[in-house]
């Protein structure tokens, strides 16, 4: 009975390890592989005019009296000088003074409309972290092959590579068949709200329906995905949720030298540390899914393996990528206490304590969810629960099984040949957010490197980007143009 039993776990084994082996070696490349290289030019002067655009102090500022609307309105004249084919062929509104709608009639009225859009404000450069610049953060120098400045990244390369494309395909009588919507967003760095957000309404209330949104949020990453050698061109195809919840507590607070058993601090430093020792559970999102079968065929054996069989492997997965920050945030609802507020002399007990907590929300949950768990693990009904204004459920996931998803893969095997493309899950918030009612098909996309060496540039010190990058990207959108037109 005994031999019996071994040799039927001895074939389970072995038959399972087949099962596993067939379906590692039988996963097929998702990849498009595109004979048909970029075109090679652009504009004259366009390198000048991104460097121009970077000299522009176009900061959004978290308090609107230190908004400086002499610099938006620069812009705006930047953009007229710069693009005058953009500026008089196209139909041109704006709201709120300082975000841009561009519409390029296509010929065929038939088809459905495309959205490309960007953003043009940048995030402030905190004055005491000047001296670490090496360069003027608002200088647009050009040293070498790289250009120096906020925004590089983040996110005028996409606006000037959109406008550089147009404007040249203009020149070149270029006539689409589809119409596209070229948006472009001056708010975005404090939600889109006066920007993205009535852009949007705008075009729901003229039934829009479009084909396809293009946006920053992916990119391409060099060395950043374990188990994988080449270039991985990762394209967003949902978006995280975001939530800020302020908690708030009122004590009898008294002098130091008499400390009660509990005081403010001591109750709120306890409701963040169980916050932070209970996060919320780790998932295999389907952002995450999609990248697992797009990149899983393009691995090294043993990731390989894992990622063909995650129904086996998945707590092997969610354990490896739990082991860093960055792939946390792709597995689970992230939690990040930001603010904390107490005391205002040292021999006073506080009779108050406050604290903000960030989360991240992973796909399939929602800011309801995120606050009944913060309520069942801080357990304490002392501490009050308020929502911050910018609270926004998770993105729809979109399909990657379309012709959109295909155009824009092509297109991205056109510029980066090298590189492997994958869906993936954007951990931050975009202004497409704003867009859900526009398409259901959504997509997050910079056609600009990133690497461990730039990764942590934009919206911190040093913001730069490769000359080729961007003469890269000012073909991409010409090309993505011409391969989604009709």
């Amino acid at each position: 009975m005994f031999k019996r039993l071994l040799l039927g776990i001895v074939l389970l084994v072995l038959v399972l390890a087949v099962y596993v082996l067939f379906r590692t070696f039988s996963a097929e490349s998702k990849q498009i592989t595109e004979q048909t290289p970029l075109p090679t030019d652009v504009r004259p002067g366009a390198l000048e005019r991104f460097s121009r655009a970077i000299q522009i102090k176009t900061v959004s500022p978290e308090s609107k009296a230190d908004f400086d609307s002499i610099q938006f309105e620069k812009f705006n004249r930047f953009l007229a000088d710069s693009y005058p084919l953009v500026d008089s062929l196209l139909n041109h509104q704006m709201f709120n003074g300082f975000s841009h709608l561009f519409t390029w009639k296509g010929s065929n009225p038939n088809l459905k409309p495309a959205v490309l859009m960007g953003h043009y404000d940048v995030v402030p450069v905190i004055d005491e972290n000047r001296k670490y610049w090496k360069e003027n953060p608002f200088g647009g120098k050009v040293v070498r092959d790289t250009i120096w400045g906020r925004g590089t990244i983040d996110d005028k390369i996409t606006v000037i590579g959109l406008m550089e494309a147009v404007e040249w395909l203009l020149e070149k009588g270029f006539q689409p068949e589809r119409t596209y919507f070229i948006a472009l967003g001056h708010d975005e760095e404090i939600g889109g709200l006066q920007g993205a957000k009535v852009i949007a309404n705008h075009l729901e209330q003229q039934g829009v329906e479009a084909e396809f949104v293009l946006d920053e949020g992916g990119s391409i990453t060099r060395n950043m995905i374990p188990g994988l050698s080449a270039d991985a061109a990762l394209v967003g195809i949902a978006e995280k949720g975001f939530a800020t919840l302020y908690l708030s507590l009122e004590l009898e607070g008294g002098h130091s030298s008499m400390p009660e058993k509990e005081t403010a601090i001591d109750v709120m430093a306890g409701a963040i540390s169980r916050l932070k020792n209970n996060p919320l559970p780790a998932e295999i999102s389907p952002g995450l899914e999609a990248f697992i079968q797009y990149l899983g065929p393009e691995m090294t054996f043993v990731n390989r393996m894992a990622f063909a069989n995650p129904w086996l492997f998945k707590p092997l997965i969610i354990n490896a990528y739990e082991k860093s920050s960055s792939g946390n945030a792709l597995i689970r609802t992230t939690t990040s206490p930001t603010i904390f507020n107490s005391g205002v002399k040292d021999n006073i007990i506080p009779m108050s304590s406050r604290a903000t907590v960030n989360f991240r929300i992973l796909s399939e949950s929602s800011v309801d969810e995120v606050v009944e768990h913060v309520k069942k693990v801080i357990a304490d009904d002392r501490i009050k629960i308020g929502q911050g204004a910018f609270n926004v459920d998770p993105s729809k996931v979109s399909d990657v099984n379309t012709s959109n998803f295909a155009s824009l893969h092509k297109t991205i095997s056109q510029a980066f040949p090298e590189a492997k493309v994958a869906p993936y899950l954007v951990v931050g918030a975009t202004d497409s957010r704003h867009f859900k009612g526009v398409s259901d098909q959504i997509f997050r996309f910079s056609p600009i490197r990133i690497s461990p060496s730039n990764v942590k540039s934009f919206h911190g010190l040093n913001e730069r980007i490769a000359v080729s990058d961007f003469h890269t990207s000012v073909q991409f959108y010409m090309q993505l143009i011409r391969n989604t037109h009709r």
